[in-house]
């Protein structure tokens, strides 16, 4: 195997070992990919956000934020606010469920929600940037010459996490067509935000 290739495999697999966990941003994926709502843009904006998230990282940008640590603090309140929120609503729909699955995920309103909540989960929290800027940033840095090609691996992985994630998950649509597991999902998600919510808020 190639220097190359090698420094591309290891930081595909770094990458997806630090994206496969039960977090706020792949419950949030999931769900969208099960109701089939703006999937391609919400995959799009999490890969993407990674991809520049580790290109800071391995450009050095992350030495730069350690500078002023209060960062991490400030973006650790906003997004635990934003979590207990977002966690609230999904455990209100567990108490009050709907209809089960519905795709009617192509309005305009429901897309534009979809997005700004896929942006507020993406860079309000800041274990994206502790994993992607500081992490990975710091291991490509060992790669010296063949980083970039470490961090193009680590984007790879997380371009093809999200997409089976999103569009994989529509295999669950005919399970989730009923109103009792589709609370079971709900509690799972609202379980995951107020926990990481939480502690987002007691750790800052």
């Amino acid at each position: 195997m190639s220097p190359a290739l090698a420094a591309a495999a290891a930081g595909f697999g770094t990458g997806l070992s630090l994206i496969v966990a039960i977090g706020a941003q792949n419950a949030f994926v999931l769900r969208q990919g099960v109701r089939r709502e703006a999937v391609l843009a919400v995959v799009g904006i999490c890969a993407l956000s990674d991809a520049v998230l580790i290109a800071l990282g391995v450009g050095g940008v992350g030495a730069l934020v350690v500078a002023w640590p209060g960062a991490l603090t400030v973006v650790g309140w906003v997004g635990g606010a934003f979590l207990l929120g977002y966690g609230a609503l999904a455990a209100r729909r567990v108490v009050k469920p709907g209809d089960g699955l519905r795709a009617a995920g192509d309005a305009a309103g429901s897309r534009r929600r979809a997005v700004l909540t896929c942006l507020a989960l993406t860079w309000l929290n800041p274990h994206v940037y502790l994993d992607t800027v500081f992490l990975l940033g710091s291991i490509a840095a060992d790669r010296g010459p063949l980083r970039w090609t470490f961090g193009l691996g680590a984007a790879l992985a997380s371009l093809c996490w999200f997409a089976v994630l999103g569009f994989g998950a529509r295999l669950l649509g005919r399970f989730l067509a009923r109103p009792s597991a589709w609370r079971v999902l709900d509690g799972l998600v609202a379980a995951t935000m107020i926990t990481l919510g939480v502690l987002l808020l007691v750790g800052g």
